[in-house]
C-alpha cells in the first residue's frame, strides 16, 4: 500500500555526492510538480549523504511562503533553504548566495522552472540557473533530474496531506557538459545578458530530452 518508485541511474548524483574532487561544486537542476519534490527527491539517496549537513543541497524557496514566520524562517534555514523573491529578477541576494556557495565547492540545487509548475507546461526556463552557471568562477557539474508523479503523493489542491499506493519514476541523467559553450561565451564579445539566455536555453533542451525518456519509462513502468 506504500508508494512504488522506480529510480534510474541515481549512482551519477550519489557518485558526483562521494567521489567529486575537493572543492568542486555541484548544481542539479530538476522539473518542478509538487511542494514535496524538495525534500521527497533526497529521500532516493544514501542516508549517510542525506543527514550530513555538509552534504545535502542548498536551495531556494519561495521568501512569501516558507519565511513567512520565525518558525518556519528557522525551519528552512536549517534545511539550507535560501529565501528567493519571484519576480526580484537574476541580480537578488539568493542567487548571488548561490553562487557563493558553488564557489565554496557545495551542493546548489535549481527548480528552473520558477514555480510550482502545477499545469506542467512547457514553461521558459528563468534564466536565474543561467547567471549562477555563468559566473562561477569553476564550471560546476551539472546534473539534470527529472521525475513524474510527485504531484500525486501531495497533490497541489486541497486537502494537502501525503497519499499512499501511488508509482513515480525518477531519472536522474548524466552530466551537462558545457566547457565548450562556457569556452566560445567567455572567448567572444557576447553581453552577460546573452550569455545567460544561451546557458539556460542549452539546460532547458538537455532537460526536454531527459523529460522525454522518463516519461516512457513511467509510462512502461504504469502500464507493468
Amino acid at each position: 500500500w506504500l508508494n512504488k518508485a522506480r529510480v534510474h541511474n541515481i549512482d551519477v548524483l550519489e557518485n558526483a555526492l562521494e567521489n567529486r574532487p575537493k572543492g568542486k561544486s555541484l548544481l542539479t537542476v530538476s522539473n518542478h510538480h509538487s511542494c514535496f519534490d524538495d525534500p521527497g527527491i533526497w529521500g532516493l539517496l544514501k542516508l549517510r549523504n542525506v543527514c550530513n549537513k555538509n552534504v545535502i543541497r542548498w536551495s531556494m524557496a519561495a521568501h512569501d511562503i516558507c519565511f513567512t514566520c520565525k518558525a518556519h524562517s528557522l525551519f528552512f534555514m536549517y534545511g539550507k533553504c535560501i529565501p528567493v523573491v519571484r519576480g526580484g529578477g537574476v541580480y537578488q541576494p539568493a542567487v548571488d548566495l548561490c553562487i557563493e556557495k558553488l564557489k565554496l565547492g557545495d551542493w546548489v540545487h535549481v527548480f528552473p522552472e520558477g514555480k510550482v509548475n502545477m499545469a506542467k507546461e512547457d514553461l521558459r526556463f528563468k534564466w536565474g540557473v543561467g547567471r549562477i552557471i555563468y559566473e562561477a568562477p569553476d564550471l560546476p557539474i551539472i546534473i539534470p533530474i527529472w521525475h513524474i508523479g510527485m504531484d500525486d503523493v501531495l497533490p497541489n489542491e486541497p486537502p494537502y496531506y501525503l497519499r499512499m499506493g501511488k508509482k513515480l519514476t525518477y531519472n536522474f541523467g548524466n552530466p551537462i557538459d558545457l566547457s565548450a559553450l562556457m569556452e566560445r561565451l567567455r572567448s567572444s564579445p557576447v553581453s552577460e545578458e546573452e550569455a545567460r539566455k544561451q546557458i539556460t536555453d542549452r539546460i532547458q533542451e538537455e532537460m526536454m530530452i531527459l523529460k522525454q525518456e522518463t516519461e516512457r519509462l513511467h509510462s512502461e513502468y504504469v502500464k507493468s
